[in-house]
């Protein structure tokens, strides 16, 4: 990313707002605070996608399930915050996979300005596509929305929920029906 040249820009625009990041000490650094910031909040733009490492597993069709995998992401609409908690669950097929990969998959997509439903649908199907070979992936995110809490409605405790079906759990309502009663139930 680079950072000097969007410091430099961060720096016109509290000009044109205003401010004087010249003359005032809690502003003199904030352009490059703010390149930096950006930097690390959109590095899954730059980062390759994460390795879905798998094990051999003999049984199938057993249930796994990572909930509350903690998140940040931006807004692509607004550049605001919105953060949450995205639950994954799969079906394997053979395979599994370890169960830190798969939050480090919400963590890669949700790194970059992201809409809700594609950050979804991305992980559902980054999953679903991989050499891990699940027979079925759900993922659910809620989340509440800066863009929602500090402007225009103003609903803060608002909170949105998304969900990517992909396989069996679009074909079948029991495994779908199971993953959702045990989403309640760990709450």
């Amino acid at each position: 990313m680079k950072e000097n040249e969007i410091a430099q820009h961060m720096y016109e625009i509290l000009k044109l707002l205003g401010l004087d990041p010249d003359n005032d000490e809690h502003l003199c650094e904030t352009p490059m605070r703010y390149a930096k910031m950006l930097s690390e909040l959109f590095r899954g733009l730059y980062e390759e996608q994460p390795e879905l490492k798998y094990f051999e597993h003999t049984e199938k069709e057993d249930l796994v399930i990572v909930k509350d995998i903690p998140f940040w992401s931006m807004c692509a609409h607004h550049l605001l915050p919105f953060y949450g908690y995205a639950h994954v669950a799969y079906i394997p097929d053979k395979k599994i996979v370890g169960i830190s990969k798969l939050a480090r998959v919400v963590e890669h997509f949700a790194r970059r300005p992201q809409v809700q439903e594609r950050m979804t649908a991305q992980i559902a199907d980054f999953i679903y596509t991989s050499q891990l070979e699940p027979i079925g992936v759900m993922v659910v995110v809620e989340a509440e929305h800066l863009c929602m809490i500090a402007r225009g409605v103003q609903k803060p405790g608002s909170k949105t929920v998304t969900s990517a079906i992909r396989g069996v759990f679009r074909k079948e309502m029991n495994p779908r029906e199971e993953v959702l009663k045990l989403l309640e139930v760990m709450k």
